[in-house]
């Protein structure tokens, strides 16, 4: 596996992948790999020759210094991880690489960044686009692996990929969860043993709104009902949105209607913050 550090080199040998005839896949993340990086990287492999991984923890997408501070770093447990996969190029770039001295230019996404997440974590989406921007300058890839659970993360950039004519085919990947439903997350790790037992809950309650949903409720504001109604059960969980919107937009519906829904959360336990979605189907 190679590990590459400067944007030109990892540039350069990807470049020769394609001159190869050879299609290359990039996952990024900001290391801490667990099971759910895995499922993106295994699902790369298979779609294509070359599969990159990139690991740097971003700041420019924390709004709170001390969660970037707090962010796992596990280098060479990721190293050894992607290794074992059987990833072709490892690129993890230091922070001075990615933001020298000087650096001013940022990525500003639209309206589909505004509720929810943009709301609760101004110029998250931000940071979030400035540095997929930055990663996929330096992998160049066909194709790029990201998972469903920071879903409005994927919508945005999906939309930066569209206007900027990036020609990179973006791929979802199904969030993985632990037996008992919680969505994998760098962060769980941050949680007590007896927060991650009713983290689980966050998953029961949107499962329970979309019961409700495949026996007829079809009103916004009783779905999320539901689903508060078994978060109440958690006095620890501070719930910070529950919302339903239109997967196109992310724009909050009072009514669920014919186009694609999806409910998404944003739960607190002490200082740990997870979010988690799911998609209203029959």
């Amino acid at each position: 596996m190679k590990i590459f550090v400067q944007p030109d080199e990892m540039r350069d040998w990807s470049r020769q992948q394609r001159a190869n005839g050879l299609s290359t896949g990039c996952v990024p993340t900001m290391g801490a790999l667990h099971e759910g990086h895995v499922s993106l990287i295994e699902v790369a492999l298979r779609d294509c020759d070359r599969v990159i991984v990139t690991v740097f923890v971003n700041s420019l997408q924390f709004n709170n210094p001390d969660d970037y501070f707090n962010y796992p770093q596990l280098m060479d447990a990721d190293t050894q991880i992607c290794r074992d996969l059987g990833v072709d190029a490892l690129y993890c770039p230091s922070p001075q690489t990615m933001y020298p001295s000087g650096f001013e230019t940022h990525v500003l996404p639209g309206p589909i960044s505004f509720p929810l997440e943009g709301v609760c974590r101004p110029d998250h989406f931000t940071g979030v686009a400035t540095v997929v921007t930055k990663l996929f300058n330096a992998t160049q890839p066909d194709r790029a692996y990201f998972g469903l659970k920071d879903i409005q993360q994927l919508a945005v950039i999906e939309r930066m990929v569209t206007d900027f004519d990036l020609g990179i085919k973006i791929i979802s990947v199904p969030t993985v969860r632990q037996p008992d439903g919680l969505a994998l997350s760098s962060r769980n790790d941050r949680l007590t043993s007896d927060q991650k037992d009713k983290a689980s809950m966050i998953y029961r309650g949107l499962q329970a709104a979309n019961e409700s949903f495949k026996n007829g409720e079809r009103m916004s504001s009783a779905l999320k009902s539901i689903a508060n109604e078994v978060y109440a059960k958690i006095p620890e969980a501070r719930i910070e949105y529950i919302e339903i919107f239109e997967a196109h937009n992310f724009i909050p519906i009072a009514e669920i209607g014919v186009n694609r829904s999806i409910m998404a959360v944003a739960v607190w336990f002490g200082d740990v913050r997870l979010i988690d979605n799911i998609e209203f189907a029959m």
